[in-house]
């Protein structure tokens, strides 16, 4: 049982704790009654906000609708307004902007493409909404009338402004040299900024609105015309200039202003005037004297024998002009002509890209190409048909055998050659048929010059033998002076030369055994390749000489005039091709080239030395009488001593009177021979003295012993000498 004293205290515990949790919930219902009582008062302050809410909804919308209706119709009215006045507007275009159109865009471009803009926005305006009106044909034909005007200022413009480039600059601008240092560029303007700038404008606006590519051939039509211009005043500058001043480049290029950077000295020029005119005389002349068979020997001279002991040719181009000057006034016009041809070439390329560089900026990018082949093609054909007729007049003039006209083939064709890649570059897209016109020039010039090639190399092989033709004196050949003067030009245009044979596959012909990677096309020779074929060729020149100069000797009665002009004619061949690179060219192919003509050399000189045997061997001991001291001689000993003087006397006078008139011009080989002349005779001459000098074989000794040795001696020093 639990004690009574714990029971009343849980009790009162109890107790308390009910208490407290009444007074709590008392609490809790006082809050829960205002909280009641504030819900009732939010529900109702809210539904009285909301009621209002809805009031004024219900006023304002009816309002705010009605305001944009309002609105509305006032844009509507405005759009309405606006619409009407552009309509209108069109309709007054043509009067509005009649007076700027019949004025035309002249000075006042922008103001004329803004009214062709409007007028054009007419003509849409009635197509679209009123196609039958007559206002559409109105703003249509003033379209139309500006269009033409718009047409008729491109057009006036260029041919306003467009002018052919000055001689002076073109030659500025193809003579620039890529080795100076600072170099000004030369720039062609062909129309001032301004001008340009319009230009283009129109040129726009025709592509875009116009639609109409008339405006193009316009362009090309002009352009061309001052191409061809330009081109033409650049070969009158060189007949005016060039002939008296040897001014090939402006006198703009030598003149500096204060502020010109210093240049290097330019190259020499591809071409100069007049380096090629001697040879074509001398060879033109021996052409028309030598290889026709028809007129007689020449009157040149070509050695100055016994006045001029050095080594040379006397220029016939000296005689030529004494006698020819008129022929010499041609050679001038040739040289002229040649060195304009030359470099109205560059000219072209120069001009042409120049033309490019404009045409880009004014014609349309798909038409480019065409209208540039078309705006070259008068310059270009006109180019062309004057290289035809070099070609053509080569060929005449090879028919002729007239073999100096390859002459001026070679500085044209290496030009050409020269400036192919930078002709093709210019010329990249244009027309097969523009493309090709320079390779087809070169290829006709090569051939002609191959032919030719050949064929002086058949005529040095079948000069004929002409006995009048010869030179009195045994001096050198007008054939071979001839044959290695073309040599030494052919020198000068090695590269050239070479190419020119190996295009028309020469190989066979000279039996030139040819690398595998050299066979597949003529271009693919190798610079070697056609080095070894022009060597070849020389060789066989030199060759073809050597055979017609050995049956040319035996025209001579004399053999030892025979002899001392094929020495002659040896001896100035191997002594040009030393002072010339003709010689390295040569050894390409024949190595022992210098040692065979040295040897032939070498055998005239002794064929030339058996001319004096008829006089020495009177000096030999043969049928000498043997005296026996105190001995008087026989009569008919006696007589063979006299006979002996007078063997070595005649026969001394009479080869010294002879070979006086001969001449050997080369100073070094006149004295080699007389100095060992003179020591073989004096030699033999004393000693026959000597065995002769206590001989008594006559009562007048100086009958018999005419001539001390030291006279022989002086007479055999003016051997080879005209003069003395």
């Amino acid at each position: 049982m639990i004690p009574t004293e714990d029971a009343s205290a849980r009790k009162r515990e109890i107790e308390e704790k009910l208490k407290q949790e009444q007074e709590t919930l008392s609490f809790i219902r006082e809050n829960l009654e205002k909280s009641d009582q504030l819900t009732k008062g939010m529900v109702s302050i809210l539904s009285s906000f909301e009621s209002r809410l809805m009031q004024l909804e219900n006023s304002i919308i009816p309002v705010h609708k009605q305001t944009e209706n309002l609105q509305r119709l006032q844009e509507n009215v405005d759009k309405t307004l606006s619409c009407m006045d552009h309509v209108i507007s069109y309709y007054h275009v043509a009067k509005d902007t009649d007076r700027i159109i019949r004025e035309g865009p002249t000075g006042r471009l922008d103001e004329y493409l803004a009214c062709i803009a409007k007028i054009q926005k007419a003509v849409e305006y009635f197509q679209d909404n009123n196609p039958d009106s007559p206002e559409l044909n109105t703003v249509k034909a003033r379209f139309e009338k500006g269009k033409e005007l718009l047409e008729a200022e491109f057009r006036s413009l260029l041919t306003r402004y467009s002018k052919p480039v000055p001689p002076i600059l073109i030659l500025d601008t193809i003579s620039v040299d890529e080795d100076m240092e600072l170099q000004e560029e030369v720039v062609l303007e062909h129309l001032p900024e301004a001008v340009l700038q319009d230009i283009i404008c129109i040129s726009g606006w025709l592509v875009e609105y116009g639609r109409n590519q008339d405006f193009m051939n316009v362009y090309y039509q002009i352009r061309s015309s001052q191409l061809d211009r330009s081109i033409k005043g650049l070969k009158e500058h060189f007949r005016k200039n060039s002939a008296s001043s040897g001014i090939l480049y402006s006198p703009a290029v030598q003149t500096k202003r204060k502020d010109t950077p210093t240049k290097k000295v330019p190259k020499r020029p591809v071409y100069i005037p007049g380096t090629i005119r001697k040879a074509q005389n001398l060879l033109k002349q021996y052409s028309q004297h030598g290889l026709d068979g028809k007129k007689g020997g020449s009157n040149l001279t070509p050695l100055e024998a016994g006045h001029d002991h050095d080594l040379r040719v006397k220029h016939p181009s000296d005689a030529l002009n004494e006698k020819h000057g008129a022929a010499a006034g041609k050679d001038d016009v040739l040289d002229i002509e040649i060195d304009s041809y030359i470099h109205c070439i560059s000219a072209f390329v120069k001009l042409a890209q120049s033309e490019y560089a404009l045409l880009t900026e004014i014609i349309p990018e798909h038409h480019q190409k065409k209208t540039f082949d078309s705006l070259i093609q008068e310059a270009l054909n006109n180019l062309m048909l004057e290289g035809d007729n070099i070609v053509f007049a080569a060929r005449r003039a090879i028919e002729r055998r007239d073999y100096s006209a390859i002459l001026t083939i070679f500085p044209i064709l290496r030009h050409l050659k020269m400036n192919k890649s930078e002709f093709d570059s210019t010329l990249q897209g244009t027309a097969a048929s523009t493309k090709n016109k320079m390779p087809t020039l070169i290829n006709s010039m090569e051939m002609i010059g191959a032919k030719a090639l050949e064929e002086f190399a058949d005529s040095i092989k079948n000069d004929p033998d002409k006995e009048y033709n010869m030179p009195k004196d045994g001096t050198v050949h007008e054939l071979t002076s001839n044959a290695i003067l073309f040599l030494q030009q052919l020198l000068d245009f090695h590269e050239t030369a070479g190419a020119m044979l190996a295009s028309q596959v020469l190989g066979d012909t000279y039996n030139i055994p040819l690398d595998p990677r050299e066979t597949s096309s003529a271009s693919s020779y190798t610079s070697d390749f056609n080095k070894r074929l022009l060597s070849t060729y020389i060789c066989k020149v030199l060759g073809n000489l050597q055979l017609n100069l050995l049956s040319k000797s035996k025209v001579y009665e004399d053999s030892a005039l025979s002899a001392i002009f094929l020495h002659n004619n040896y001896n100035y061949i191997l002594k040009s091709l030393e002072k010339s690179e003709l010689i390295q060219l040569v050894t390409v192919t024949q190595k022992r080239a210098e040692n065979s003509y040295r040897e032939l050399i070498e055998q005239q000189i002794d064929m030339y030395q058996r001319s004096w045997l008829k006089v020495t061997e009177h000096l030999a001991d043969r049928n000498m009488p043997v005296l026996q001291p105190g001995a008087k001689l026989k009569d008919k000993e006696r007589q063979v001593i006299k006979d002996k003087f007078k063997g070595f006397n005649d026969g001394l006078e009479e080869l010294c009177k002879t070979q006086k008139g001969w001449a050997i011009p080369d100073k070094d080989q006149r004295d080699f021979i007389r100095q060992q002349q003179r020591r073989v005779v004096s030699d033999a001459y004393r000693s026959f003295l000597q065995r002769c000098a206590n001989i008594s074989f006559t009562k007048n000794p100086e009958k018999y012993h005419k001539y001390r040795p030291e006279e022989v001696e002086e007479m055999i020093e003016k051997l080879f000498d005209t003069s003395a």
